[in-house]
């Protein structure tokens, strides 16, 4: 690849890992692009390379590391001129990283925003805070309300990575959300490391129902979604502005991760098995027809057979709309990794499976009974004539998508909200056709 002459410096960032980190990458990329640096989706036309890591398992860390060393190809062959990395691999193995990869230029934690901006010769423009050039598709974007975590899972890095839990103030929160709102985006997706814990550090309180209903409230908004909930210390007002906000859809994502007693104590969840079970039907009860989606790790150290087969048992009958599976992942500096990792790689392979499997059913299931009914669809994208999107039980990314065609002439746009009627279904996917918008 040629060395290009650019009359500015063209910069590029490749993001890693969860929607979190979306959000950070679309704040620098904003302040990249205010300071008259140009700004490419594309590394390879970029003189400057920033790559976003996660650092949240050895998949996620393998992944990074790969992308760090093909970018280092690209320096060493004069396709690019500088390499920096941020994010969570660096905040927490920055002195490792600087040891092994000396074709990077400097490494940045999870919120050394000005340092990257200062590296790159300009200066952060404080009163773009809250804006941010969005890397999804102009009609829905993540919202993140917090940064860090304060609950003490035995499993988990992202305190390691992120800090303590540090809520935003809600005056920051509305005016970014109606900044986004005045940008197009129809949908928000409200995002953090735990989003049932925001307020409580700031204002002595859970308000994550309060900020639900302002957002909720903010013109042009047609679709607000809640992920990452965490089950211990749920605040039940929630439910409430669900089923009174008609644009608040009727889905939840709640991560689980196990059923067991033994397993829940030992991944220190702070909630019990008997105890998940009354939160799932109390939600269900106060919010008809709420989809719930759930995640869940097998093969943890203390995760016996019976263990699992309470799992897959409790799995079976709560018949959960949507599901995803990890398996256990020994991370050093967690307290579960004092616990080793005895369920062998095979096992955990074949749990997940089973769990999957059970889970295809009844997704299936689920999907054929929307077959025949009208829903609306928010149009993500056209690939071959075929529009595909979503629904309002369907997140970005983890869930499923529906495959329309348009009849009788009628015209869709990406970014539309249409009215689908549902003709087909399989385990992940529903096909429908739009009559009229």
């Amino acid at each position: 690849m040629n060395m290009r002459n650019h009359a500015l410096e063209t910069v590029s960032i490749v993001t890693l890992g969860c929607s979190k980190n979306t959000v950070d990458s679309e704040v620098l990329a904003r302040q990249i692009q205010a300071n008259n640096l140009a700004y490419t989706n594309d590394p390879r036309e970029a003189d400057t390379v920033i790559i976003n890591t996660c650092g949240f398992i050895c998949e996620a860390k393998e992944e990074s590391i790969r992308t760090i060393l093909e970018a280092g190809e690209l320096k060493k062959q004069g396709a690019i001129q500088k390499l920096l990395v941020m994010g969570c691999l660096t905040e927490r193995y920055r002195q490792e990283l600087e040891a092994s990869l000396p074709e990077v230029d400097a490494f940045f934690g999870t919120t050394d925003l000005d340092a990257i901006l200062a590296t790159l010769g300009v200066n952060l423009k404080r009163e773009l805070l809250g804006e941010r050039s969005l890397s999804t598709p102009s009609h829905f974007a993540y919202l993140k309300i917090s940064e860090g975590c304060d609950n003490p899972c035995s499993f988990c890095a992202i305190p390691l990575m992120r800090g303590q839990h540090r809520s935003r103030p809600l005056d920051d929160i509305i005016n970014e959300a109606e900044f986004l709102a005045r940008s197009g985006v129809r949908e928000i997706i409200i995002i953090a490391q735990d989003t049932t814990y925001y307020g409580l550090d700031l204002y002595g309180e859970r308000r994550l129902a309060g900020l639900l209903q302002a957002v909720a409230d903010i013109d042009g908004i047609e679709w607000v979604r809640l992920l990452y909930t965490y089950p211990s210390q749920f605040p039940v007002d929630v439910l409430r502005v669900m089923r009174e906000h008609p644009n608040v859809v009727p889905y939840l994502d709640i991560p689980l991760q196990h059923i067991s007693d033994e397993v829940l104590k030992s991944m220190r969840r702070g909630i019990s098995g008997r105890r998940t079970r009354d939160l799932l039907k109390r939600i269900r009860d106060e919010v008809p027809g709420i989809i719930l989606r759930t995640t869940l790790i097998v093969g943890y150290p203390s995760e016996t057979d019976e263990a699992f087969r309470e799992l897959v048992e409790f799995v079976q009958e709560s018949r959960f709309e949507r599901l995803g599976v990890f398996t256990y992942s020994q991370e050093e500096g967690t307290s579960a990794a004092l616990l080793g990792d005895p369920v062998p790689a095979e096992t955990k392979a074949e749990r997940r499976e089973e769990i999957m499997s059970a889970q295809q059913d009844i997704s299936r299931q689920f999907n054929e009974s929307l077959i025949g009914s009208k829903l609306p669809v928010l149009i993500d994208r056209t690939e071959d004539g075929v529009f595909i999107g979503r629904t309002p039980y369907d997140a970005p990314e983890v869930d499923n998508e529906v495959y329309l065609t348009a009849r009788d002439g009628v015209k869709i746009r990406v970014g539309s909200l249409v009215e689908a009627r549902i003709h087909d279904a399989t385990e992940y996917d529903l096909r429908g056709y739009v009559q009229e918008v």
